[in-house]
């Protein structure tokens, strides 16, 4: 991992090995200047398998108009859109003009075409921690909208329920003394009544 030095705040980009193969060599990373180009220069990849209805493009307007352009757009030197026809989509929409966009200077036809795939395919392997996102959406119920994070209303209520009426007696080893079972004539399990 690279480090960081006071005067420029970039990072280093590592020496790839020699007989490293393309694919596991390192890059320079294209975060590293970030430009801004007119939307409408910007071409679609054409064999983006990644598909954006029209719900997901209202969705992410509603988030740049809220929070702004957050995530620059990924282009290969050509200007051919790597990583964001979505927001470039949202952004065409709401009439912008030009986006910030990083440039992957060097990267072969090949290298492009993998992380136009993997771009989209390795947020789909996170997976939440249902609690922790429960709590942090009951916690902005009140102060903030929760559409905005692209969950359903449904989605909201059932992680956030907390005021569910108590069912039954709360188990405790009184309440276990007090079951009464019934035995299944056919296999003999017991079951509690």
């Amino acid at each position: 991992m690279g480090r960081r030095t006071a005067a420029t705040q970039e990072p280093e980009t590592p020496e790839p090995a020699a007989d490293a193969p393309e694919s596991r060599r390192t890059s320079p990373w294209p975060a590293t200047n970030i430009e801004r180009r007119p939307l409408g220069l910007l071409v679609p990849y054409a064999r983006n398998a990644r598909l954006h209805s029209d719900a997901q493009i209202s969705q992410i307007m509603a988030s740049m108009r809220e929070w702004g352009w957050t995530q620059p757009i990924l282009v290969s030197e050509n200007d051919t859109i790597i990583a964001g026809h979505g927001r470039v989509m949202a952004g065409l929409r709401l009439g912008l003009g030009e986006a910030p966009v990083m440039v992957a200077r060097g990267w072969s036809d090949s290298k492009i075409r993998a992380y136009v795939i993997a771009d989209n395919r390795l947020a789909e392997n996170a997976s939440w921690d249902r609690e922790m996102l429960g709590s942090e959406l009951s916690e902005l119920r009140d102060a903030f909208d929760l559409s905005l994070t692209g969950f359903t209303t449904g989605e909201i209520d059932a992680m956030t329920v907390t005021d569910l009426p108590e069912l039954g007696v709360a188990y405790d080893e009184r309440a276990a003394e007090q079951v009464k079972f019934i035995k299944c004539p056919e296999c003999g399990h017991e079951f509690p009544r």
